[in-house]
């Protein structure tokens, strides 16, 4: 039984986390380097950071690691590029998608039966994702091929979902393994890796861009993953997916504060559409759950 002062611990420790991820697509724009050099950079970061903050999740790494954790880091380049090209409402909310991808990987993958809600939920995601690419795309000197960015956000989202599905394979293995963190630090390696022949030479890098890359690598993504770690343990489930759905909700805004970036009206209304899906999808398996939790 989760103690109240733990509980109100945990969840100020997601709205941390949520804070922290949100403002990954803002210091990616402001950043005067392209995406592979980011992408380089910030996983470089990331995965010292991580390895000194979660000394566990560099501990008894298996060759079954290498499957999500490349998902893990063709996510993060395609996060990064996507939001160098489109707005950052679209590249989070086209990256939210992953739970339309796992209602036909889920079965396919992992045999796990498909049920109405799942169906619906790929209704509600799949209408949402289709505003997205409706209309004639609106440039914006901070979204200069936003159509491009579309695909790449998709294609993010697809990769998102892989990892999952990895992960939920390798938690039946071994539930109580470091599996998430493990991925997380050896996927930022990765990306670190892949990025790098396409990062060089590196142009001269103002002190404000090192800030601002050590942030993201730091605190962004090392701060933010431990204190969704520590949080997500002392809160139940749906209550810490709820929270965690401040990440995409404040992204944009930070975007729009500092930038004047201005999502389109159909693309607004599709990230609403995929926000309430997910949470929909959160309440349903919450409630499956629920008569088991009680025995």
């Amino acid at each position: 039984m989760v103690s109240s002062n733990a509980a109100r611990s945990g969840r100020a420790q997601l709205i941390l986390a949520a804070a922290l991820f949100s403002t990954g697509g803002l210091a990616i724009k402001v950043i005067a380097l392209n995406n592979w050099q980011i992408a380089c950079l910030r996983s470089a970061i990331a995965a010292a950071a991580m390895a000194v903050l979660l000394p566990e999740a560099r501990r008894h790494w298996k060759l079954s690691l290498a499957g999500p954790a490349l998902a893990y880091a063709v996510m993060l380049i395609l996060f990064v590029s996507s939001t160098k090209l489109t707005t950052a409402a679209n590249a989070i909310f086209l990256q939210a998608t992953a739970p339309l991808y796992l209602v036909f990987l889920g079965p396919l993958l992992l045999k796990e039966p498909t049920r109405r809600e799942d169906w619906l939920t790929l209704l509600v995601l799949g209408a949402g994702v289709s505003l997205f690419f409706l209309g004639e795309p609106v440039l914006q000197s901070t979204a200069p091929q936003p159509l491009l960015g579309n695909i790449l956000a998709a294609a993010s989202g697809f990769t998102w979902a892989l990892v999952l599905i990895s992960l939920r394979a390798r938690g039946r293995s071994d539930p109580g393994g470091n599996q998430g963190m493990q991925v997380v630090v050896a996927g930022n390696l990765l990306a670190a890796g892949l990025c790098l022949p396409f990062a060089w030479p590196l142009p001269g890098v103002s002190a404000v861009d090192w800030s601002l890359l050590v942030y993201l690598g730091v605190f962004q993504i090392g701060i933010g993953y431990l204190a969704m770690t520590r949080g997500i343990r002392q809160v139940k489930a749906l209550e810490a997916s709820m929270i965690l759905l401040l990440e995409p909700v404040l992204n944009p805004i930070w975007t729009w504060l500092q930038l004047g970036e201005r999502p389109g009206a159909l693309a607004l209304i599709g990230g609403a559409l995929i926000l309430s899906g997910t949470l929909a999808r959160f309440y349903w398996a919450s409630r499956r759950l629920a008569p088991a939790a009680g025995n």
